[in-house]
Order: C-alpha cells, then structure tokens, then sequence
C-alpha cells in the first residue's frame, strides 16, 4: 500500500521527528500502516507523492468545506503574499475578518483571532475563568478541546467527579479544575454544581461532539444545559472549531437556534491555513487584555495571509451559502455507501449537514463510543480497500468525515463504484 517514494520519505522523517508525523493522527497507527504522502489537492481530490488521486473524504479535518484550492482563496493568498506574510502588528484585513464573523454570529459582540482550535479553548476558558471569577471548568467525556494542558483530563477510576490526566507530562495539579460529566447522563452534570457550588466557570462543549465519532445532540439537552450553567452563574462555551460555518452558516448556534456566552472557531475561519477565534459578548470579551486583566498574546495572532484565507471563504459562504446542495448531496452518498459497505460488514453512517462518520458493527448508544477491537480491525480493513479504490477517508476509526461543495455527484458515483469492486474483488 505505501510506495517506495513514500517509505523512504518515512524513514527519513522518523529520523528527525518523533514518530515521523507532526500530530499523531497522521502515523496512521489506528489502520496499521506508515503514513501516505501528499504533494498536492484541488477540489475534492488529493494526490500523493507518486500522482495517485484519492477523493478526500478527510479534507485536512474539515476547513475545506470549498474544496482544495478554492481559486478565490488562492487569489486572496497570492495577493496577500506580494504584501506582507507577517506583520506583528495590526493590519485592515484582521478587522475585515472579525466583522465578518460577527455578520454570522449577530448575537456575539467581539472576536479574538489567534492561530489554532487549542489556542481558541485555551483563551475562552481562560477568559471564562477571569470574567467569573472561578476556577473550575467542566467538560464532557469524549470530546475534544485541543491539547492545552488543563484540558487534557478523562474521567477518573475512581471518584466519578474528579478527572486524571489523559496525558504523561500534565501534572494533576493542572487539571484539579476540570471536571468531567457525560453527555448522556445529565445527572453527572447537575451533580457537579451540587459538588462545587460557586467554584465553576464554564460549561466547555462541542454541541455537535465531532471528534470521538458523531454524536447529534439533541436541542432540548443543550438548552438544559444552558439553563443549568445560567442558573449557577456559570458561562456556556460552545466549542465550534468543527461544526463552525460548516454545519450551517452559522454552526451549531445556527442549527439548534442557540446564543451560548462564548463561541470557539477554526478549521474554516482559517480558510485552512492556521488561524482560530474566539468570540463573545462585550463584557466578557473586554476581560482580554489590553482592556481587561486575562493576558493572551500572539506574534502571529491574526497572521494576513491566514485572514486572507478565511476571508475569501467567509464571504464566499455569505453570498453563496452552499450548505444545503452540500449537505442533500451528503445524504444520497451516505445511503448509498451504507448500501455498498453493508453488504461486506454491518455498519452504521450516522450523519449530520456535511459531516457523516462510520461506524463499524451494530452501533454504540453510549457516548463516547465504544469501538471493539474487531471493530477497529474492521475499520482498518475498510480503510486499505479504500485507499486502493482512491478513497481517502481519516486514518482512524473515531474520526468523522467531510464533504465540499466540490464534492459532486459525478464524483461521488465514480468513487463509489470503484469501492464496490475493491470491497466485492469484481
């Protein structure tokens, strides 16, 4: 499966960076391969180091909601180029964005820009805790929030409410103030302000958890939610680095008609180059420094051939939204790849907008997931015999898949039945 080209590149790669990879996803170590090369993308296609072409089914987790290569994106990016790559100081584009933003969340009133989806979280709970004037931050087992010391927590062994780092190197005396509770037992959430009256922050959540399978959350849930952190004078943080623009133009705020305190944004803000936000209301927003007394600082925070990037997307999606063709398009591929993958193994496609992730097997009603290790197995299986019918999907059976608006039925047909003989051997 990997070419000579592309292990070589893998040896020498292991050589001079840990694992060989630059985020431990990309080792490929969940489908028991070295990692693929790629030198190129336009649209919905990849191509690796030795010209294969794969439909991407990844698209770099998610900012590609255009496509590769958008041609106003790589107009915006050349234009900026002959500019300025970097400033370290203000520049008009960085306002353009921000007011960008806010055209999609009315209800918010300030946004910060810095350079990663950790970065954002790392701010909002930052600012959360200096706007409260607590110190204690929940979160719920199985999603995500980037790799910021604090946030690196699961649940413990022992008592429920107390978290263990998930990772060697966090000390537990940096994650003391995460609290773990789980998204379907609201009663492990209730019990945490019980246990900790007038110490917690903020309720720190992907309202569409996407990063540990996909779990569609129910409104009613989410505004108990809301109202319970409402209720105990604590914030709601909507992590949006994934379903943000993507889900609806206006995210998962838009989706279930939802106002939270703070919105954290990536991926597609960023137009794929590295640059996040976090957004919010004005009182709590001018806690950041140079207003307020929470620090937060970055050299390239705002960095002009990033703003550009996500600029071009932005408006592209404000004049043109192409949620609706991109997710009826979503719907008609998922029936017909659960069709075609059903008749090989039992699985399960749960899917929402754009997003979609399969689930091997008969399907896990607790969140997170559980995935058996035949069911890794399984996933491992699919993943090669799709790589080999030019499907690129995550290199992992937890993570969730993508479509563009470049994705279109020509494509996705042709790629379908060139899984249907991989899978069948005809």
């Amino acid at each position: 499966m990997n070419s000579e080209k592309g292990q070589k590149l893998f040896q020498r790669s292991e050589k001079v960076i840990p694992g060989g990879v630059n985020s431990p996803v990309r080792s490929f170590k969940h489908v028991g391969m070295n990692p693929l090369y790629f030198e190129r993308a336009e649209g919905p296609f990849l191509y690796d180091v030795d010209g294969k072409r794969y439909v991407d089914f990844c698209l770099s987790f998610g900012p590609h909601l255009l496509g590769h290569s958008h041609p106003k994106v790589v107009s915006a990016i050349s234009e900026q180029v002959k500019k300025a790559t970097s400033f370290g100081a203000c520049h008009p584009l960085e306002v353009d964005l921000a007011e960008a933003v806010l055209k999609f969340y009315p209800f918010l009133d300030k946004v910060r820009l810095v350079n990663s989806g950790t970065e954002a979280v790392m701010t909002a709970v930052r600012v959360a805790r200096g706007y409260t004037q607590r110190p204690k931050i929940i979160v719920f087992d199985g999603c995500y929030h980037g790799h910021s010391d604090g946030l690196l927590a699961k649940a413990g062994s022992g008592v429920a409410e107390l978290a263990e780092a998930s990772s060697s190197g966090v000390p537990s005396s940096i994650i003391e103030d995460t609290l773990i509770a789980r998204l379907d037992d609201f009663s492990s959430l209730e019990s945490l302000f019980k246990k900790f009256p007038n110490e917690i922050a903020a309720i720190l959540m992907e309202p569409i958890p996407a990063n540990y399978g996909l779990l569609v959350t129910s409104k009613s849930l989410l505004e108990k939610i809301q109202q319970l952190a409402k209720q105990h004078g604590a914030l709601l943080i909507f992590d949006e680095c994934i379903s943000g623009f993507r889900v609806t133009p206006q995210g998962a705020c838009g989706y279930y008609d939802m106002q939270p305190d703070l919105v954290t944004m990536g991926k597609i803000v960023g137009g794929g180059l590295p640059l996040a936000a976090v957004a919010g209301k004005k009182a709590i927003m001018d806690k950041l420094a140079p207003v307020g007394d929470v620090y937060q600082a970055g050299t390239l925070s705002g960095n002009p051939l990033a703003v550009a990037a996500g600029l071009a997307v932005l408006t592209e999606i404000l004049e043109t939204p192409p949620h609706k063709i991109i997710e009826e398009r979503t719907k008609r591929f998922v029936a017909k790849l659960e069709k075609v993958i059903s008749a090989q193994y039992p699985l399960k496609i749960r899917q929402l907008s754009s997003l979609f992730w399969i689930e091997f097997g008969a399907g896990s009603t607790a969140f997170p997931p559980e995935i058996s290790a035949e069911n890794k197995k399984t996933y491992s299986e699919f993943f090669r015999k799709a790589l080999e019918a030019g499907l690129y999907f995550a290199p992992s059976p937890y993570e969730v898949s993508f479509m563009s608006v470049t994705h279109t039925d020509a494509v996705l047909d042709e790629a379908l039945e060139k899984l249907e003989k991989c899978l069948t051997g005809h």
